[in-house]
């Protein structure tokens, strides 16, 4: 799928900016490229373009922390079933409607965002850690596979485990790591990732670390908290712009 010049700056521009989101916050990367890219393309190819990038800028995340052996030993169910059911998910992206898958993603977004803005307590007891953790990787790897989001119930599963800061984001990275190879094995699977996507998700990884560069300067002179509220706002926007505009377009078509 060769792009144009104008949409090669595009996603150079998108990735820019989420690399600089991700630099400053430490997360947002994957949310804010789908959901710009969905609203102006194809999410399957959107999802393909992600793969390079998320998995690069994921490297930090997943290789700091210090907590990396006592995570994988207590999170594997939980990993190891949102990465298999990625699968699962992404067979359905052949045959299934865009629009719907658009419409889906944004709504994906939209409880993000939600969930960013009013940061629920929830706490899981730890004796139902090993029946939840599977659970809830599963419905996380489906939606993976279907819209190539990472983060709903995923994150919010990793916040009710009430880990420490540092560990709590390196159990993301952890998530979005295993998520990213697992969504490349499904695509490329799914005969979903032709050659030219791959090659320019390469090189989107350059503006990405650009951004995220970028981000981390801006780090000390903004307030994160002040940072958060707006990438939260600006996300629920969106989200309700993706799902207003693809669910009207698709209930149109059908009638």
């Amino acid at each position: 799928m060769p792009f144009d010049v104008l949409t090669l700056l595009w996603i150079a521009a998108v990735f820019l900016l989420g690399g600089t989101v991700k630099g400053v916050i430490g997360l947002g990367l994957p949310t804010i490229a789908l959901g710009l890219f969905a609203a102006t393309m194809d999410i399957r190819a959107a999802m393909a373009l992600l793969l390079v990038p998320s998995f690069v800028t994921n490297i930090w995340q997943v290789a700091s922390g210090g907590h990396f052996r006592v995570l994988l030993r207590r999170l594997w169910p939980f990993l190891g079933c949102a990465a298999v059911a990625i699968w699962f998910g992404g067979s359905a992206l052949k045959g299934a409607d865009a629009g719907w898958l658009a419409a889906l993603l944004g709504a994906l977004v939209v409880a993000y965002a939600v969930l960013g803005l009013t940061r629920p307590a929830f706490r899981l007891a730890p004796g139902r850690e090993a029946v939840a953790g599977p659970l809830v990787g599963i419905v996380n790897g489906v939606l993976t596979g279907l819209t190539g989001s990472f983060v709903v119930p995923g994150v919010l599963y990793l916040q009710a485990l009430g880990l420490s800061r540092d560990a709590l984001v390196q159990a993301m990275g952890m998530l979005f790591m295993a998520s990213t190879v697992a969504l490349a094995v499904a695509l490329g699977g799914h005969g979903l990732l032709p050659t030219a996507l791959l090659g320019t998700s390469t090189l989107a990884v350059i503006p990405a670390m650009l951004g995220m560069t970028v981000g981390r300067r801006l780090r000390g002179r903004l307030s994160e908290a002040a940072f958060r509220k707006v990438f939260f706002w600006a996300l629920l926007v969106l989200g309700l712009y993706i799902v207003g505009e693809h669910a009207l377009a698709v209930l149109l078509s059908e009638h």
